[in-house]
């Protein structure tokens, strides 16, 4: 698993402001529809649908606050020297993690970037070749593959079902 891992933090990044532009979009459009709606008539129904729109826009507000935080921790992450991990080192921060599973279609392996920020974001490998999964020490999996080694085997509970989760390797 030979991964450039500031190409990655690069094209999270880019993942992470793109999502931040369409929330700051969507506020304003909620904004917009809100105030329209409230100054066109007083019926009880655009009053009611100015609300939603008010309601619409505050949480795009807060969800485009939460991606700027996430920016600002994956930035102070990627200034630092990104770690070096032994192949049979324990999993930390900033480490690449291959895991094995069992499903219903027989073995399946995944690849995880541990990183502070930009959990469930699907990322790319050089050239589209392959696809990693961005976890963070606070997800289900990110808790239990720290800390552990290549060979380990972990469970973990995800939308009711519990998996079985082995590392392969870390780097």
């Amino acid at each position: 698993m030979r991964l450039d891992k500031h190409t990655l933090l690069h094209q999270l990044s880019e993942r992470l402001q793109q999502s931040d532009r369409l929330a700051h979009r969507a506020e304003a459009d909620a904004r917009e529809a809100a105030r329209s709606l409230a100054t066109e008539s007083e019926k009880k129904e655009d009053g009611r649908a100015a609300i939603e729109y008010g309601s619409l826009a505050t949480g795009q507000a807060q969800r485009a606050r939460r991606l700027q935080e996430e920016l600002q921790a994956l930035t102070a992450f990627g200034q630092k020297e990104l770690p070096r991990f032994p192949r049979q080192g324990p999993v930390g921060l900033g480490a690449l993690v291959d895991c094995s599973t069992e499903d219903e279609d027989g073995f399946a392996e995944r690849t995880f970037f541990v990183l502070p920020a930009g959990a469930g974001t699907e990322l790319t490998g050089p050239g589209g070749d392959g696809f990693l999964s961005v976890i963070t020490p606070s997800s289900p999996v990110g808790r239990a593959l720290l800390g552990k080694k290549a060979g380990d085997t972990v469970e973990v509970t995800l939308a009711g079902e519990v998996r079985e989760w082995t590392v392969l390797e870390v780097a």
